[in-house]
């Protein structure tokens, strides 16, 4: 049962990946400045979240890090004159570090928990799954999560969905309308407004 899990989650975090990286191929060179859903971030500090999302999944969960062990390393921009080659590069390394035989058992040290390796994929799906459509949005490009995946997102980020606003991170939750999909639904659960 745990492999047949395991081999959902690995596939919805594939998923996930694929759609922000399809959104940050089709960003223009004017638009890396433009505002984006989180109000805080352009397009640029949005892909930079991502990647540097990413290049803490190799040494938390392959290497067995701790956060303080990794430092800050990853702090600032990680860009550089390359952002769409960075985000293929940190993408690419997070599927391999997940996908190793093993890695979804193991215990990462994130800066709340410990938590098992399927929990932070699974976490990491809905991050990139939200953050995808952020980007869409952002760029006017297609904002239709992959089958399933909206689905999944919601499942996993359901449970503390509630301390999310509460963290100053995310924006209150939206009513979703009558007879929202999961998409909907999950945008709306994060303060987004589909």
């Amino acid at each position: 049962m745990a492999a047949n899990n395991n081999t959902e989650i690995l596939r919805m975090h594939g998923l996930a990946l694929d759609f922000f990286s399809a959104g940050v191929h089709a960003v223009r060179d004017d638009q890396w400045d433009a505002p984006t859903p989180d109000t805080e971030w352009s397009v640029r500090d949005l892909v930079n979240h991502l990647v540097v999302e990413q290049l803490w999944v190799p040494p938390l969960v392959r290497d067995g890090k701790t956060i303080a062990q990794v430092g800050d390393v990853f702090d600032g921009d990680q860009l550089g004159d390359d952002p769409v080659g960075t985000w293929d590069r940190a993408a690419e390394e997070t599927r391999a570090a997940f996908q190793e035989p093993g890695a979804l058992d193991r215990i990462v040290h994130l800066s709340y928990a410990d938590t098992p390796g399927a929990a932070y994929c699974a976490q990491m799906t809905t991050d990139a799954a939200v953050h995808g459509w952020d980007l869409a949005r952002a760029i006017g490009a297609d904002e239709r999560m992959p089958d399933g995946l909206a689905g999944a997102a919601l499942r996993e980020v359901k449970p503390y969905a509630s301390g999310l606003h509460k963290s100053g991170l995310f924006a209150p939750p939206v009513p979703p309308p009558p007879g929202a999909d999961d998409q909907t639904k999950l945008l709306c659960l994060l303060g987004r407004k589909p």
